[in-house]
């Protein structure tokens, strides 16, 4: 076949390859900054870590677990509960900012405290700013929690996991 002929053939292909592949992951990325997550600690060296301290906006996991690692094995550390997390005193109402390096549309976000749900606020299926803070009302918890903050994506099966540990006084 002639050089004319092939580039004819694969110009044609192309676009059907294109329409028939499979699209990847979504490629959006985020994590919560404020106060520092167990994984914000982790870039900033706070606390020595694995992987997660190159890519700690890389938390990702089917929706619905309840893990700090989003069930991802290389962010382990993440789940050590003994690794010596900073815990940041706050009151009976916090502000959680979160950063995102690649923003996706965004089903909802939920916080746990301990295990139990203490907000969920809707992201409207929009994609999000660069930053989004949220304030959550921790009713009557005292004491030492641990915050697990998910980002549900609106279009994928996916949500983003940050822990934050707090001391609530």
């Amino acid at each position: 076949m002639n050089k004319k002929r092939r580039i004819a053939l694969a110009a044609g292909i192309a676009p059907l390859l294109v329409v028939a592949l499979p699209a990847g992951p979504a490629s959006a990325h985020g994590y919560v900054s404020s106060p520092p997550s167990r994984q914000a600690q982790c870039a900033a060296g706070t606390v020595s870590c694995g992987p997660i301290k190159w890519e700690p906006q890389s938390v990702e996991g089917p929706k619905g677990l309840r893990s700090c690692s989003g069930g991802n094995s290389q962010f382990a550390d993440l789940d050590d509960d003994s690794k010596g997390w900073k815990v940041t005193p706050v009151g009976s109402t916090q502000t959680f900012t979160w950063r995102f390096t690649a923003r996706h549309a965004t089903s909802n976000w939920q916080y746990f405290a301990n295990g139990t749900k203490v907000a969920e606020i809707s992201g409207g299926g929009q994609q999000p700013p660069a930053e989004v803070s949220h304030t959550v009302n921790f009713g009557g918890l005292k004491g030492k929690q641990k915050i697990l903050a998910v980002w549900n994506i609106a279009d994928t099966s996916n949500a983003f996991y940050a822990c934050i540990d707090v001391n609530i006084g």
